[in-house]
């Protein structure tokens, strides 16, 4: 028998969770991480700025 492994974007697990889509057990358990782990990275998340690319210039 083979195992399937999926990955998804850990971003889209965690907002999944904090919607409430997810317990906290869930969301772990998707990212393969313990408890205190993920409160962790909770953490980081939230203290991450979001990315917003330079401006272009348009014009001559």
């Amino acid at each position: 028998m083979r195992k399937v492994v999926i990955q998804m974007d850990k971003s889209k697990v965690i907002a999944a969770y904090r919607r409430g889509f997810l317990t906290v057990r869930e969301c772990g358990q998707i990212l393969g991480i313990e408890e205190r782990q993920l409160h962790s990275l909770l953490l980081q998340e939230e203290n991450k700025q979001p990315f917003t690319p330079p401006a272009r210039r348009s014009g001559s």
